[in-house]
């Protein structure tokens, strides 16, 4: 073989790849059964409950305190919008960024955290978006399988192999959605858990023993404990780890570490790449352009529909933003990190992995963001 025909062939392959990836991608729309995805949409619900009363969408861009809920019922609208939120918060109130982190305020304790979203949902669609979204989605699967199985059709054995195609198909897209269930289930656990531990954190602040209840959050829970048995506490101890846990909040830490304590450093392998291009892991085919919001917070999110997310990483609380975006990019990530696996269920163009987005990209440049070859450009 020839260099010429080698490298042909290696284009033809690389092709072939990306068209099989294009197809993995795209049958990943609008599963059903997928308690993650359907998190996100339903908030556009709870937005077309809201959007006819102009008293309460007043009312809603002006609350600072999370006790608004009790005020809600003095305005028209307000009963039908304290029930569609609550509704919401029942369901989906135990979730929170960072949501390992049992410490972090929930949905629940922090209603505040969605209002900014539902008030970009109510500005940025229309009535029925969450639907139309999801069923876009879904036409657009069904369509790329027809593609797939008609191509199948013509080689040898054709219709004994579309067959097994779209049965294979039908069972990734009815059972996929399933594996959000654990982390669902187990966060619903996490925050019974914590309800019970801020009780009896409660009963020590009552006591006299603790100054507030959430300085059991810097105790192990066999010193917890013995707080609860003796009534005594280490105040230097716990004076200590606030101090030792500012200075670790102020540290980066490295993408890769093994459980040796080993870091590994490295850089990406990639050619063939537009000048100046800014490089990632492709996790979600297209190729996009559009206004890129950095975003660190969810609290701080203004987005419009078609704006790209640009952030350092996201987790299950993100989903509500990823109904308005249509690219992601975030400095952590990998293949099947919450990012790339919603962006592919959205049909979001998605590059994960990214070193220093949030500091290479501007928040309002615009960019494009290759997600099948995995890299970003700034364009103006």
């Amino acid at each position: 073989m020839t260099a010429m025909n080698a490298s042909s062939w290696i284009n033809e392959k690389m092709q072939e790849w990306l068209d099989e990836k294009n197809v993995a991608d795209t049958l990943s729309q609008s599963v059903p059964n997928n308690i993650t995805s359907f998190m996100g949409l339903e908030l556009l619900d709870v937005a077309d409950v809201i959007r006819p009363y102009p008293e309460v969408i007043d009312y809603l861009q002006q609350v600072k305190d999370d006790s608004f809920l009790d005020e809600l019922v003095k305005f028209n609208g307000g009963k039908e919008t304290q029930d569609a939120i609550y509704a919401y918060l029942k369901k989906y109130g135990m979730r929170c960024a960072g949501e390992i982190d049992i410490t972090r305020p929930r949905w629940s304790e922090k209603p505040t955290t969605l209002v900014p979203m539902i008030l970009s949902h109510i500005k940025n669609f229309e009535p029925g978006a969450g639907d139309r979204k999801f069923e876009q989605g879904r036409q657009s699967a069904l369509k790329k399988e027809q593609e797939l199985l008609e191509r199948l059709q013509q080689l040898p054995d054709g219709e004994q192999k579309a067959e097994q195609t779209k049965r294979m198909i039908g069972l990734i897209r009815n059972f996929i959605g399933y594996r959000e269930y654990p982390k669902y289930g187990m966060i619903n656990r996490y925050f019974v858990y914590k309800k019970a531990l801020l009780k009896e954190a409660e009963q020590l602040l009552q006591a006299g023993v603790i100054h507030e209840k959430e300085d059991i959050y810097y105790l192990t829970f066999e010193e917890l404990r013995s707080v609860v048995g003796t009534n005594k506490i280490d105040y230097r101890m716990i004076g200590k780890r606030k101090d030792e846990y500012k200075l670790y909040e102020k540290l980066t830490p490295p993408r890769v570490i093994t459980s040796d304590g080993e870091i590994i450093a490295g850089r990406y392998k990639r050619s063939n790449l537009p000048a100046e291009a800014i490089v990632g892991l492709p996790v979600s085919s297209g190729v996009i352009e559009g206004r890129a919001r950095v975003i660190l917070n969810m609290e701080d999110a203004d987005l419009e529909d078609g704006d790209i997310l640009v952030t350092s990483f996201t987790d299950p609380s993100w989903t509500p933003l990823f109904v308005s975006i249509k690219g992601l990019v975030t400095e952590v990530g990998g293949l099947m990190t919450h990012g790339a696996v919603i962006a592919r269920e959205y049909g979001i163009s998605a590059v994960v992995g990214v070193d220093n987005a949030t500091k290479l990209i501007d928040d309002g440049q615009r960019i494009r963001v290759n997600g099948t070859d995995g890299y970003v450009e700034i364009l103006s």
